[in-house]
This record gives structure tokens, C-alpha cells and sequence, in this order.
């Protein structure tokens, strides 16, 4: 097994697990996004640690370990967590992603290449021969490669949604690129990509690679994508603002190491309970 079919056993595996036990996941992501009550950009970096824990915890085949900022900035790749399948003793890296419901980037495409190589066949691709070209292409070696586990959420309804792009249908389903002049507040143009009946599947966006990450790069929609994505979490899911769980913060911060360690003695009963609870152990 490679490291993309343990990705995507992985994934299976994930689902499964929500589906039998859906408190475990509504409360780990109810969490992560009361954090957006300290930060607007809270939430994704604490979501990096919440779910490695989360697979520790409650997926037993699996271990994984979150990769760290610094050597995040040092590496090659985009990963934000490791995890080994410990059974098959197979390791594989993925790219966490909290956003919110609507736009969302897959790559950063850090080192510009997607756009440079698409923008050499002109403004609209139809031929299929050329898009196989194109995808086949160095540019685009690893589209399809990309193991992202994207955290959606919606503010306003507190719902959210595990949603995993399928880049394999993406990638066979692709029958037109078009070049795009930017809208509303976007300075520079996209190549879009549709399917067959004109359903939008994603987007490259300019940018060189001095630009910023957030203006380059391959994205996509989840609203507008839809047909393009699978829902692990089984769709939308209600998540609740834990105000204790902010205070249970501003107080830690003010405490000693042994305030934090009986705290997390605590914590780890409660969790132990959850597994009891779910029949995980």
C-alpha cells in the first residue's frame, strides 16, 4: 500500500468512525471553532493539534503528529500533520484546512508553476488531448496527489462539515479551461475548469511566487463544487460556541505547570469516558 491508498483508507476509516460515533467529532469541531471567539485565525492553527490528538484518541490503527510551524515554513511540501498507519506500518502527510463555507484553496502552488503553463495555450482549452497534456504536465504532477483534509464551517447557521475534494473524479471530469478576468475584489485573472455541463470543478489562480499564498494557486468552491466533494461528517453538522472551554484558556494562561498538569489529569478521565461511552475500547 502507497501513500496515497493508506490517505484514502484512511479517510474511509474516518468516515466510518463518525458515523458510528458523531458527538466524538461534534465536540472536537465545536472546540476548534469557539476559538474563532479569540482569534479569527485561531481556530486553524489549534485545529493542527485537535485533530492529531482526535486520531490518537480515537483511531487506534492510526498515530499521527502535528508537523510544527517551523518546520512547516522549511519543508518542501504543504502538510500540517503526520500519520502512520501503525498496522501497515505506512506514513502519510496531510494539509489541514479551516475555512469557511465557499471558497478554498487546495495548493499554494508555491513555486508558480500551474499558471505559467496553462497560460501558454491561450485563453480558452477545449481539446482533450491538450488538457491531458496540461495535467500531465510537471506543473500539475502532484493534482490529484494532494492530501487535504478540509474543515468547513458556516459562522452564521454553527454548522460544519468535513469535506474531502475528489480529485480523481476532478481530474476525468475536466473538458474546458477558460481564462477569466478577475471579479469583485480580485486584482488578477483564474483559469476555470468545467466539466461537461458547464459545473465549475476549480480554478488556478495568478500570482508569482512572491505573491501571496492566499493569491495564487490551485482552489476550488464548496458551494460551487459540489458535485466534487464527499462529506465525511455525513453533511452538515450543528457545533456550539464553548464559552467554558474560553475561560478554561484565560485561566490556564495565568496558571503554574501543576495547575496544568492536574487540569489535564482531568482531561484525560473525561476522554477515557468518551471511549467507554462509544464502546472504543
Amino acid at each position: 500500500m502507497n501513500d496515497n491508498e493508506a490517505y484514502l483508507d484512511f479517510v474511509k476509516r474516518l468516515t466510518l468512525l463518525i458515523e458510528k460515533n458523531p458527538h466524538l467529532i461534534k465536540t472536537t469541531l465545536s472546540n476548534v471553532f469557539t476559538m474563532r471567539i479569540i482569534g479569527n485565525k485561531t481556530h486553524g492553527d489549534l485545529a493542527e493539534i485537535a485533530i492529531p490528538e482526535f486520531i490518537n484518541q480515537f483511531m487506534y490503527d492510526f498515530t499521527s503528529t502535528h508537523v510544527g510551524k517551523e518546520l512547516f515554513r522549511s519543508k518542501e511540501h504543504e502538510e500540517d500533520i503526520k500519520i502512520t498507519n501503525d498496522i501497515l506500518n505506512v506514513e502519510f502527510a496531510i494539509s489541514l484546512k479551516a475555512y469557511g463555507d465557499g471558497p478554498l484553496q487546495l495548493s499554494t502552488d508555491k513555486n508558480f508553476r500551474m499558471f505559467p503553463s496553462l497560460n501558454q495555450y491561450g485563453s480558452e482549452i477545449v481539446d482533450g488531448s491538450i488538457i491531458q497534456s496540461i495535467l500531465s504536465d510537471n506543473a500539475f504532477s502532484e493534482f490529484g496527489n494532494f492530501k487535504v483534509l478540509p474543515l468547513i464551517y458556516n459562522e452564521k447557521k454553527k454548522k460544519c462539515n468535513i469535506l474531502v475534494y475528489d480529485f480523481d473524479k476532478a481530474k476525468k471530469s475536466i473538458q474546458r479551461i477558460l481564462y477569466e478576468r478577475p471579479e469583485g475584489q480580485r486584482k488578477h485573472p483564474v483559469y476555470r475548469f468545467y466539466d461537461a455541463n458547464g459545473g465549475y470543478i476549480c480554478e488556478v489562480r495568478y500570482g508569482d511566487a512572491k505573491a501571496n499564498a492566499l493569491q495564487r494557486g490551485l482552489w476550488t468552491h464548496t458551494k460551487n463544487a459540489t458535485d466534487y466533494f464527499n462529506s465525511i461528517t455525513g453533511g452538515w453538522i450543528d457545533y456550539s460556541d464553548n464559552q467554558i472551554l474560553v475561560s478554561l484558556f484565560s485561566h490556564a494562561l495565568l496558571s503554574t505547570v501543576t495547575g496544568h498538569q492536574r487540569a489535564l489529569n482531568e482531561l484525560k478521565i473525561d476522554i477515557e469516558d468518551q471511549k467507554i461511552q462509544s464502546a472504543l475500547k
